[in-house]
């Protein structure tokens, strides 16, 4: 497990390398790196696997939509400043919801331990990634 670990800070690290213009190639490779590792993790059944992907993949299209949202409203703009206060509320809010929409709809194909692996190795891949492209 480790050295699967070490191998995908190792790819991380080279694809951060890479030249800008081949940015949208580069999300993509890191996407499935990401994908391997949770994949790797969780150990997913052949039975699990095309009932998890589908569920993943929408939970996160909707956190990153969020997400993207919560950073454009604490961008200094027009708002005052407790108008944006409010807005980063409630999207804070829609995230935690969304959690907890998702969660129940993974534990119908994956197990609790799966679930907080998942959300273990997300963690831990976020954190790789900022690492490398911190230069750490």
């Amino acid at each position: 497990m480790k050295s699967f670990t070490r191998l995908m800070v190792l790819f991380i690290g080279l694809l951060l390398a890479l030249p800008a213009s081949a940015q949208s190639q580069d999300r993509q490779k890191i996407e499935s790196a990401k994908i391997g590792l949770i994949t790797n993790r969780l150990n997913l059944t052949p039975e699990q696997a095309p009932l998890f992907w589908p569920i993943y993949n929408e939970y996160s299209d909707k956190r990153r939509d969020i997400t993207r949202q919560l950073r454009q409203s604490n961008k200094p703009g027009g708002n005052s400043a407790i108008s944006e206060l409010n807005e980063s509320v409630v999207l804070k809010q829609k995230l935690v919801d969304l959690e907890k929409d998702y969660n129940a709809k993974f534990l119908k194909v994956i197990s609790a331990q799966q679930l907080q692996e998942l959300h273990n190795t997300e963690r831990m891949f976020n954190k790789m990634l900022m690492d490398q492209l911190r230069g750490n």
